[in-house]
């Protein structure tokens, strides 16, 4: 059985969920309590709301911190990724490296991994499905050129770029294809 928790940040109301081998769900946050608890419970159908044990109020902690603005690192925190496939699981864990203020892009992230440039859209499909964005950071997993490309939690991918800027990462427009002469 999952328990769950929604608590409140200086950004929304936040929404975790873990099992007895570690966090197996978060939601970013969203404008009311009701409104994460149903986003978490359309994928935690059995969940059951709880008070979270220590090492789970300490990711709490760790969540209010980040939309605080403080630097914040969640690679200490178990997981439990039960039911992901073995490349999403490296993928992941290649992701929980990337620190506070970096980027890299799905195709860095593959060929990290040793696979071929075609693996970044399998990069690309695990972090759309990422069961616990923020402390699986996929947020600074950006397209090819730099590019912001897409994000699945609410608000897509200005809520990408808004944690991207809190952090002190500027993600510039695509330069022009096109320069101009000067006359």
């Amino acid at each position: 059985m999952n328990h769950y928790h929604i608590f409140e940040t200086a950004r929304g109301f936040c929404g975790i969920a873990w099992s007895d081998a570690g966090i197996t769900r978060f939601e970013l946050p969203t404008r009311s309590a009701e409104s994460t608890e149903r986003l978490l419970l359309r994928r935690l159908p059995d969940g059951a709301p709880h008070e979270p044990p220590p090492r789970v109020a300490e990711a709490v902690a760790a969540v209010k911190d980040y939309f605080e603005g403080r630097e914040t690192d969640f690679s200490r925190f178990d997981l439990d990724l039960q039911g992901q496939g073995a490349f999403f699981e490296k993928i992941y864990q290649a992701a929980r490296k990337i620190p506070w203020g970096s980027t890299t892009t799905y195709g860095a992230l593959a060929k990290e991994l040793g696979a071929g440039p075609e693996a970044a859209r399998d990069v690309g499909q695990a972090m759309a499905k990422n069961p616990v964005a923020l402390i699986i950071p996929c947020h600074r997993v950006l397209a090819a050129g730099g590019k912001i490309g897409g994000f699945s939690a609410p608000g897509g991918s200005s809520t990408k770029l808004g944690m991207l800027e809190m952090e002190g990462v500027k993600v510039a427009p695509p330069e022009p294809a096109q320069q101009s002469l000067g006359f």
